[in-house]
């Protein structure tokens, strides 16, 4: 889809839509990589706000044409002052990421994994094997930039199966927003998990366990999400 200034923003479909949000990007040469960020995290809260579970993609077109030349006019280290209903500059948005591939082998890209997740503050798990299973939980610019490093990969299929993302309160001079994150935060630091593999060539692990691994970290319903069975 096309805008003036050359434009462009482009739609990835979960499978789930539109009881999931689809995975928007706008794309405009007259933007830093800061004021894209910007654009992108109040979107995305506009989205989140008043368009989960609807179909959403005509809202966000309109979106784009009434705000972004806000982002452009202003310098990327001053907040635009948008529309009533999305104010990047009092907010923070805290994301949590569920992430399907086909199967995760490689040792290279565990260690980026493990790596990445670690380096941006984030925390989660990652699963190995077929499939594979990584969530990453944190601030909302930390979870992009983990994606948009993970996706380029060479992978037979990765996608975002499911996304949570939760507007915060920002306050500049105190730490309020730092607690919120932590208290949203549903996992202590990331880890692999192991879930007893077997199988041929021990890449197939007990979903029984990985369900109840879930459960006790109070998500197991992304479980159904991934598998399309309720998990017991």
């Amino acid at each position: 889809m096309y805008f003036q200034m050359d434009v462009i923003l482009s739609c990835a479909y979960p499978s789930e839509y539109p009881s999931v949000l689809p995975e928007i990007t706008v794309r405009c040469a007259a933007l830093s990589r800061a004021q894209q960020t910007q654009l992108h995290t109040a979107l995305n809260a506009h989205l989140t706000e008043n368009c989960q579970g609807d179909v959403c993609v005509l809202s966000a077109v309109d979106w784009v044409k009434d705000n972004l030349q806000l982002f452009i006019s202003k310098s990327s280290s001053a907040a635009p002052a948008l529309k009533k209903e999305s104010s990047p500059q009092l907010e923070e948005v805290f994301s949590r990421l569920w992430i399907y591939s086909h199967h995760i082998y490689n040792k290279t890209k565990r260690k980026n994994i493990l790596e990445w997740s670690k380096e941006l503050g984030l925390s989660g798990f990652s699963m190995p094997g077929k499939p594979g299973v990584v969530c990453v939980e944190g601030p909302q610019s930390a979870c992009e930039e983990f994606w948009s490093r993970v996706k380029v990969l060479t992978w037979k299929k990765i996608m975002i199966r499911h996304r949570e993302d939760i507007p915060l309160d920002r306050h500049r001079d105190d730490d309020r927003t730092v607690d919120s994150i932590e208290s949203l935060r549903k996992f202590t630091g990331f880890e692999e998990a192991m879930f007893d593999p077997h199988g041929n060539r021990g890449n197939h692990m007990d979903l029984g366990q990985l369900y109840q691994f879930l459960n006790e970290k109070g998500c197991c319903d992304v479980f159904q999400l991934y598998f399309g069975i309720e998990g017991r």
